[in-house]
């Protein structure tokens, strides 16, 4: 991080631009049973006041025009205790616990949620069940995370678009601020074992308390499936931190500003310095947690953004429950790249990097163009992020907007030096 901030952004948006042109295409999630002599019902489990259910029954209706032999059989299960457990004991025959409505079953078909992919996926069930084409080779993918297990991650669009935001998401000035100045304070004891314990629990403690962040929002959206509303205010919310965001690249600090405040960095130096000291590591452990906490909850303004756009954008699409948590996992993974990095450096050249304001300003202005577009999209045109094309356009955008401002941004730099040198040597 010592180098130049032009390079760093350079950076990291090549790494952007590289995620969005070279993201593999994934194929649907299909089981491919044999055709039956007489094509099964198809089965909507749904409750009342679900936006997605809603959603479903207007693509339905549509199916059913188009194929008139198919039998559509239908349970409210969010008001009727019956209803509800004749989808507990259908579920149970195939080995499925309830995960969500709306759940369609056809034959040896599930779909969880509803989107533009399952809907695709329901056509082409049906159609293939009637005569109408031949089924597709089933394709699935499928990912095997640490603790989690396996995890049905069918949207590729949606997985694309988790890795990027989380990618970006990272590279949070505020906390690698507090993480390099921290670890810039420890190492002057000279001891790699009180580096990596106080590094580790620092790490564990933030990204603990920022899942359960995203977990909160999460639950909180599924909720309010069925009012707009609130997702129109959070994406609104989102927009405006975009906004200030990238006004601190141009009017750092002045002026409403997402960082943490001048007033309360003498605190965090004081709690760093207590950490720092040469005190039994249980007790510079327990000072540690403390410490994590206190700048969690300070930072909370510099990172509220994307975690609001990503669980809006999950729970639009209205995906399973395991491959939210699949999709969760992968985010807190990818988040925790660039934090990881800083500190595997430290723990291996017992050398500190530093986060330099210039740093900060290109990272903001990145994190704040993204932060605008996305959230302009999920207001506007939320159907763009159901799509390949749609997200890298999405992401193309701004990474070519936050190109140029750096560009423009640069030469200004380079025409103001040389004008200082031809004023100094006249």
């Amino acid at each position: 991080m010592r180098r130049d901030g032009r390079v760093m952004a350079r950076k990291l948006l090549a790494v952007l631009m590289l995620f969005v042109l070279a993201s593999p295409v994934a194929s649907a999630r299909a089981v491919q049973p044999e055709t039956p002599e007489s094509p099964p019902p198809l089965v909507l489990f749904w409750g009342d006041g679900c936006a997605h259910c809603e959603a479903e029954w207007g693509f339905l209706t549509d199916l059913g025009s188009d194929i008139p032999e198919l039998e559509i059989i239908d349970y409210e299960v969010w008001y009727s205790e019956t209803n509800r457990r004749a989808f507990v004991e259908l579920l149970a025959e195939r080995g499925e616990d309830p995960s969500g409505v709306p759940t369609t079953v056809f034959g040896e078909h599930m779909w969880v949620g509803f989107n533009d992919l399952i809907a695709r996926d329901i056509r082409v069930a049906v159609e293939a069940a009637f005569g109408y084409r031949e089924l597709p080779d089933a394709g699935e993918t499928v990912i095997d995370l640490p603790i989690i297990g396996e995890s049905d991650v069918s949207s590729t669009s949606l997985l694309v678009s988790t890795v990027l935001i989380a990618f970006v998401d990272g590279f949070n000035p505020c906390s690698l601020w507090a993480l390099s100045i921290l670890l810039a304070l420890v190492l002057r004891t000279g001891s790699r074992r009180r580096v990596i314990a106080v590094g580790t629990t620092f790490l564990l403690v933030t990204a603990g308390l920022y899942a359960l962040y995203i977990v909160g929002l999460y639950g909180v959206l599924e909720l309010a499936a069925h009012a707009p509303w609130i997702r129109a205010i959070m994406a609104g919310v989102a927009l405006v931190f975009g906004v200030i965001n990238v006004k601190d690249f141009f009017a750092f600090k002045r002026g409403p500003s997402l960082t943490i405040s001048e007033k309360a960095k003498p605190g965090l130096y004081r709690r760093m310095r207590t950490v720092a000291d040469d005190r039994p590591i249980q007790t510079v452990l327990a000072g540690t947690v403390v410490l994590a906490t206190g700048v969690s909850i300070l930072e909370t303004p510099c990172t509220a953004g994307y975690p609001l756009l990503w669980t809006d954008l999950v729970t639009r699409q209205g995906v399973a429950l395991s491959t939210a948590v699949g999709l969760f996992g992968i985010y807190m993974a990818v988040f925790l790249l660039d934090e990881f990095a800083v500190f595997g450096t430290a723990v291996v050249a017992m050398r500190a990097a530093k986060l330099e304001e210039r740093h900060g300003r290109a990272l903001k202005l990145i994190g704040g163009t993204l932060m605008i577009v996305l959230a302009a999209v999920l207001l506007f045109a939320p159907d763009l992020m159901q799509n390949l094309i749609g997200v890298a356009a999405t992401f193309g955008l701004a990474a070519i907007v936050s190109a140029i401002i750096l560009g423009i941004e640069r030469r200004r730099a380079r025409d103001s030096a040389k004008a200082g040198v031809t004023t100094g040597s006249r």
